[in-house]
């Protein structure tokens, strides 16, 4: 059962913490209370020193005053940094005699075919090579044991591989997915042995078959493994320093939560655990404003993420990559491209102009942040274009200085390009504008999907400044911008709830497999998944519980992830005509022809927190007009003098129609000529555009 209302009204406060490229995003609730939003800095070095600066903020507001933290829930880019920084452990790979190469050969395939310069495309540099073990042992495919494991080689070998400097030990034994006696048994060893070492096993991280990629996402999780589980270690300590005694939940890929001590032991899961936030909180605002179609994006200041929503629900990758290579690890399906507040601008060697991806982050930051920075950025464009308050970006916490924007701009765009400083900016912003479209594009058009069927959800900082332009190029007629847009990826992370999944290896051909046989082998799947909701103390009656299926046709090498239906009359036959419907839909056609299964996932998640328990209200006696100001918009040459008003002081049913800045503590939305802005009772703008008669009635959303 879900909590009751009574257990909703004594819950005390919740926080939620999203550390970002550039800021760290902090949303505090709790109920019959205003909403607190905070942005902070974020601290490159230990981003945790930022979610603790702001656990301290949060106190001296005084929002931490007569309640406790019930819940305390992070997204953290730690594990995905650690790969892109190439500052994880160093890894020691103990593989099957005879397959010690198979992290470097990989599948012998390029991604870009013409290069005449090649690259590694697969990820070595996890554990080169005087770092790979291989250990005498052998279990063949169908399960059995041909050769025992030689305990002593283990030992031997994995002795060599600490000496070398090894701080954690990844063990891949092939067909271990189907047999993981040896896997369990060199881990217990190791762990005797090399307390102190990190160890990641394939049967426990991907129990799956394909070794190339069960190799590497075996390697992934122990190289992220120590760095992942220091950063959690040092995060707690720290929260229970500040008195918060609820426990740490942390974001997966996939949407879901799950406790610091799960999260940690499997941190390959947390890649993406940042942006899934924004993506549930993008969920979120459609299911309160009654939009099941959508199309989010998350415009910070390093990168934009946008991703599809359909019917409701992101789609689910069951395998996804990390900087080029392949994780095979179930993850929303996310398209994040470089290009955000921070992102540079610069010419290349033809002279044309060029934003990102390289971005100027926190530290510089921005040349108008007054730290240092000299590089011209989409911010210095943003405020050098009239779109931001100087006084009044991030709530006030940083002071913009227009005239090192101008100076940035002027100098590395506008002189060499024979450009105006207002012209440079608005170039800059369509390069931006132009990338993120194209972004759109690749999760729209490319899978299927016509855009102009979607509403975009502008999220991020930056996200409501961009959205209309990038509506108009995409033929998108209407926009939602959050309560809080700026903030939404912390606001997502407590919207969000715990879930777990589990996967094995089941390599059965339909037309022979039996029912029962199906059912048994999700009931062991089953089990192993109640017992990680038991560890969040969740009640199994309490959860739902989902089947999926990885199914191909006999002698095809790629699957498709298909749901299953156990009580269903014929649950065999329903899984091959949902097969053949899936393949005729991604891939354009259908044929009658055997299928297998390859594998087997269930995924178990905790009842939804009711969506009434805590509201957004507007504040009372506040202006909604603040002073004009003149900006350049697109579409004129010179800068015209528009209204500015105050999103905290709107209320329901409002209507306002561009041009217009509407200001708030996180976020900035332009609404320029032809679009109305909507305050709905969730108080969620609803950006339409305007017919040449008035609104569109006949709008399909």
């Amino acid at each position: 059962m879900p909590p009751s209302a009574t257990f909703w009204a004594d819950m005390s406060i919740e926080i939620g913490v999203d550390i970002g490229g550039t800021f760290t995003d902090v949303v505090c609730r709790r109920p019959g209370q205003p909403t607190q939003i905070l942005k902070l800095p974020t601290t490159r070095d230990d981003p945790g020193q930022a979610v603790l600066a702001a656990v301290r903020r949060l106190d001296e507001m005084g929002a931490l005053q007569g309640g406790q933290v019930s819940r305390f829930v992070h997204g953290t880019t730690v594990a995905t940094n650690a790969v892109l920084q190439r500052q994880g452990a160093r890894v020691g790979l103990l593989t099957t005699e005879g397959f010690r190469d198979v992290l470097e050969i990989g599948r012998q395939l390029r991604r870009a075919l013409y290069e005449v310069c090649l690259h590694p495309e697969t990820p070595g540099f996890l554990a080169p090579r005087a770092f790979r073990g291989e250990v005498a042992e052998r279990i063949d495919a169908q399960g059995a044991v041909i050769t025992p494991l030689d305990e002593a080689a283990l030992v031997r070998t994995a002795d060599e591989l600490v000496a070398l400097g090894a701080q954690a030990i990844a063990i891949v034994f092939l067909f271990a997915f189907l047999n993981p006696v040896h896997e369990r048994r060199a881990a217990a060893l190791l762990r005797q042995r090399h307390p102190d070492i990190a160890v990641s096993i394939s049967s426990e991280v991907d129990p799956a078959f394909r070794e190339y990629e069960r190799t590497a996402v075996t390697a992934f999780d122990a190289y992220i493994k120590p760095i992942v589980d220091g950063y959690l270690d040092r995060l707690q300590g720290g929260l229970a320093q500040a008195g918060v005694a609820a426990p740490l939940q942390i974001m997966q890929s996939r949407g879901g939560l799950a406790g610091a001590a799960v999260a940690r032991e499997r941190p390959v899961r947390l890649f993406l655990s940042g942006p899934a936030a924004g993506v549930m909180g993008a969920c979120n605002i459609g299911a309160r404003n009654g939009v099941d179609n959508l199309i989010s994006i998350d415009i910070g200041g390093t990168t934009c993420d946008i991703a599809l929503i359909e019917q409701g629900a992101p789609t689910i990758r069951t395998e996804g990559a990390i900087d080029g290579y392949p994780v095979r690890v179930s993850m929303i399906d996310i398209n994040p491209i470089g290009a955000g507040g921070g992102s540079i601008a610069w010419l290349d060697g033809a002279g044309g102009l060029r934003v990102g991806p390289r971005s100027a982050g926190s530290e510089p930051g921005p040349a108008c942040y007054g730290r240092g920075g000299t590089a011209a950025t989409v911010t210095d464009a943003s405020l050098l274009l009239g779109y931001l308050d100087p006084g009044y970006f991030a709530a006030g916490s940083v002071a913009l200085q227009k005239d090192l924007a101008r100076a940035a701009i002027g100098n590395g765009v506008a002189k060499p390009l024979a450009l105006t400083e207002a012209e440079a900016a608005q170039g800059i912003h369509r390069v931006l504008n132009s990338q993120m479209a194209e972004g759109i594009r690749a999760v729209s058009v490319r899978q299927g999907h016509d855009p102009r069927g979607f509403s975009l959800v502008a999220l991020g900082g930056a996200g409501p400044l961009h959205a209309i332009a990038l509506a108009e190029e995409l033929g998108i007629r209407r926009i939602l911008v959050p309560p809080h847009p700026g903030v939404l990826s912390a606001q997502g992370l407590l919207d969000a709830t715990v879930e777990h999944e589990v996967t094995m290896a089941f390599g059965h051909a339909l037309a022979t497999l039996a029912a029962t046989d199906l059912a048994q082998a999700y009931q062991g799947i089953d089990n192993r998944a109640r017992s990680l909701m038991a560890r969040e103390d969740l009640q199994a009656e309490t959860c739902t519980v989902r089947h999926y299926a990885d199914v191909c046709f006999v002698g095809q090498s790629h699957h498709l992830d298909v749901p299953v239906d156990l009580a269903g009359p014929d649950p065999i036959g329903a899984i091959y005509q949902t097969f053949l419907d899936t393949h005729d839909r991604i891939n354009g056609h259908r044929f009658e022809a055997p299928a297998r299964i390859v594998n087997l996932r269930t995924v178990h998640r905790a009842p939804e927190w009711p969506a009434s328990g805590y509201s957004v209200q507007p504040a009372a006696g506040i202006k909604i007009e603040k002073a004009p100001r003149a900006v350049h918009l697109p579409g004129h040459d010179k800068a015209i003098e528009v209204a500015v008003l105050d999103r905290a002081a709107m209320t329901p049913g409002q209507t306002f129609l561009g041009p217009a800045i509407i200001e708030q503590a996180d976020a900035t939305t332009l609404l320029t000529s032809g679009w109305s802005a909507l305050v709905a009772p969730s108080l969620t703008l609803i950006l339409d555009q305007v017919r040449s008669t008035g609104l569109d009635e006949d709008d399909p959303h």
